[in-house]
């Protein structure tokens, strides 16, 4: 056992150092300062050492580090752990990977597993990796097993980007010489199908296991007509047996009455047929402003439609028409009644309100 060290440092005091180890939340560091406060107390090293749970040694060592490193000294070293396998340059790579996706002709998957990424590994760069440990690597890479949204082949992503960018120009463009200077609500429209042939949807169970759930297997169905402000939170729906220019014209009409008085809505809604027909009826403060075709990624009421049926309407079977229309009018409330939601599911930084 080699001798005693002194305490070089003085900046610190007994009463600092105990003031020190009150505020530090690492405990083992804590006691290391109690430890050197008592020995500048005047206490001898071995009483001080067995006092704070260690032996003179080691109290000797926590005083070389003490002196030349001060109170971050008294703290453990984090060990570096083993070196990755994969350099930064190849986890770089790895995540292009992942982003690219699969070439089904030449990889024979249409979405990467573990065990393809750990396969390709080995073969572009001679790693070898147990498909666990390419699910860590991916994991501090950021990525996760999520659920993907549907993109029409056909979609247009830079005509979408365009779309947002301009926005406030579009919908100024359109607006009536009768709307310029009233206030500008934004709201957003569309309609989904409900009924019988419905939706299944996530559930809790027990891994391993392959739990069961209600399906209607009959073909009764109604509409439901959407239409969200998401800066006034005001929401307006009709539950229809068709989706047909009749209806939307219906739907118009109710979107109108709930448009605040004195101001004007651009509602903004998808290229179907029924929504652009020449005998479909607009109120006079409503301006129809369209979409992209192909781009139902841009209507937040797609976003209503996919919280309904995990929250509402999955798991549902229906005994007539009448219970379709029932519980849809359910779902719409459930969903409208609340103005954070509202809010949350369907508000848009780019769906700005026009001055």
């Amino acid at each position: 056992m080699g001798g005693a060290v002194r305490i070089l440092r003085l900046d610190l005091t007994a009463k600092d150092l105990r003031a020190a180890a009150g505020r530090e939340k690492d405990g083992s560091a804590a006691r290391r300062m109690l430890a050197l406060a008592m020995v500048l107390d005047g206490m001898d090293r071995k009483s001080a050492a067995e006092s704070c749970g260690m032996d003179r040694q080691t109290l000797r060592d926590w005083v070389h580090r003490y002196n030349a490193e001060g109170l971050d000294g008294l703290h453990d070293l984090k060990t570096p752990g083993p070196t990755p396998k994969l350099t930064a340059e190849q986890q770089a790579e790895l995540a292009k990977l992942v982003e690219a996706g699969p070439d089904p002709a030449r990889h024979g998957v249409v979405r990467w597993r573990r065990v393809d990424l750990r396969d390709e590994l080995q073969r572009r760069f001679g790693v070898a990796l147990h498909e666990r440990s390419v699910g860590k690597v991916l994991a501090k890479l950021g990525y996760r097993r999520l659920s993907v949204r549907p993109r029409h082949p056909q979609a247009d992503e830079e005509a979408q980007e365009a779309f947002k960018k301009n926005f406030a120009a579009t919908v100024a463009a359109q607006l009536p010489d009768r709307a310029k200077d009233k206030p500008i609500e934004i709201w957003f429209q569309d309609e989904a199908r409900i009924g019988q042939q419905g939706t299944l949807t996530r559930v809790w169970a027990k891994r391993g296991t392959r739990p069961r759930a209600p399906r209607d297997q009959r073909y009764e169905w109604a509409y439901i007509f959407g239409a969200v402000c998401p800066q006034r939170r005001a929401t307006a729906a009709l539950v229809l047996p068709a989706a047909d220019t009749d209806a939307m014209s219906m739907h118009l009409a109710e979107i109108g009455r709930r448009v605040a008085p004195g101001a004007h809505a651009a509602l903004v809604i998808d290229g179907a047929g029924y929504h652009v027909a020449a005998r479909l009826s607009v109120p006079s403060n409503i301006t129809l402003v369209r979409l992209p075709p192909y781009a139902p990624e841009l209507n937040p009421v797609e976003n209503v439609w996919e919280y309904l049926r995990g929250n509402k309407l999955a798991i549902t079977v229906f005994e007539s028409y009448d219970d379709i229309v029932d519980k849809s009018c359910a779902a719409w409330r459930f969903f409208a009644d609340d103005p954070e939601r509202v809010a949350s599911i369907t508000s848009r930084t780019w769906a700005t309100v026009i001055p």
